[in-house]
């Protein structure tokens, strides 16, 4: 490999499995993951033939007819970036499904470098109100964060770690939202299900360290997702035209960071804490794909 191919392809090599990855931040991680130059299994529910059957509440709060993205989609753009993409279609909630997903990888590739914990299910149950007391919040949502949230991160730790430990590298990245530990005005559900990724994060790191394994929780600020801009009426090439976007950052800054830390060879040292993408940016010195640095989004 020449000098330009490790400066330019800093993941060349590395084996990375981002959950969650037909949309949104997943994607975004998916595809600055393979601009890096690693191999990535994108996972999902969505397909082309087939997306994901459980947004139609917020797909008609969205103004939308289809679910965009697909698993498929994300490979796409994986490859086109220089990396490489292999797409599994992966119900995170099902054990037996991600057992055969890391079984998959296992037996192609031998070895696992990073985990990306991104699938959940938060917005099946979203109503189009976030702020409201915790008691005229439906109690579904806490299937849909929890039980399609939290646990769909543990059971894919659960089968990732022994594939790290073994080899005594690894990195687990779980995608929050953590404001300096405040709470998260409006939405105690919410609240309490981010506030489980993080711990999840540092108390893995507890008994990963050891191994020589490292755990994060990373926190992006407002993402303009497919749905945020929907919801804005507007598309990626036309959202500075909404004010309302102007604190909005891209998913591809918070895969940046991501990159980022899987390609520092001191990333132990971070392990167990919960790092916000702005701060990563300023650290590793990379920007969103327009160039800016973005400041943390605060509560």
């Amino acid at each position: 490999m020449t000098q330009n191919d490790n400066t330019s392809r800093p993941l060349k090599g590395c084996v990375a499995v981002v959950t969650g990855a037909s949309r949104g931040a997943g994607r975004g991680i998916a595809v600055e993951l393979g601009a890096a130059g690693a191999t990535v299994y994108v996972t999902g529910r969505s397909t082309r033939e087939q997306p994901a059957n459980t947004y139609g509440q917020l797909l008609a709060l969205s103004d939308m007819t289809k679910l965009p993205g697909s698993i498929d989609d994300t490979v796409d753009e994986v490859t086109r970036m220089g990396g490489r993409g292999m797409a599994v279609p992966c119900d995170h909630t099902r054990e037996e499904e991600v057992k055969a997903l890391f079984a998959r990888v296992e037996r192609d590739a031998d070895r696992l470098d990073l985990l990306v914990n991104n699938a959940w299910g938060g917005h099946e149950t979203f109503n189009g109100v976030f702020e409201a007391p915790f008691w005229e919040h439906p109690l579904a949502n806490w299937d849909s964060m929890f039980d399609r949230g939290v646990r769909n991160h543990l059971v894919a730790s659960r089968c990732a770690a022994p594939l790290m430990v073994r080899r005594k590298c690894g990195l687990i990245a779980t995608t929050t939202f953590w404001d300096r530990g405040h709470y998260l005005r409006g939405n105690l559900f919410y609240d309490l299900a981010k506030a489980s990724m993080t711990r999840l994060a540092f108390s893995m790191a507890q008994e990963l360290k050891p191994h020589g394994v490292a755990s994060v929780a990373v926190s992006p600020g407002w993402m303009r997702t497919e749905f945020v801009l929907a919801g804005h009426k507007t598309d990626e090439a036309h959202w500075q035209e909404r004010p309302a976007l102007a604190r909005t950052e891209s998913p591809r800054y918070l895969g940046r960071a991501v990159a980022a830390l899987a390609g520092d060879a001191e990333v132990l040292r971070k392990s167990g804490e919960a790092l916000r993408v702005a701060d990563l940016a300023r650290e590793y010195g990379f920007t969103d794909i327009d160039g800016r640095q973005p400041e943390a989004f605060e509560m």
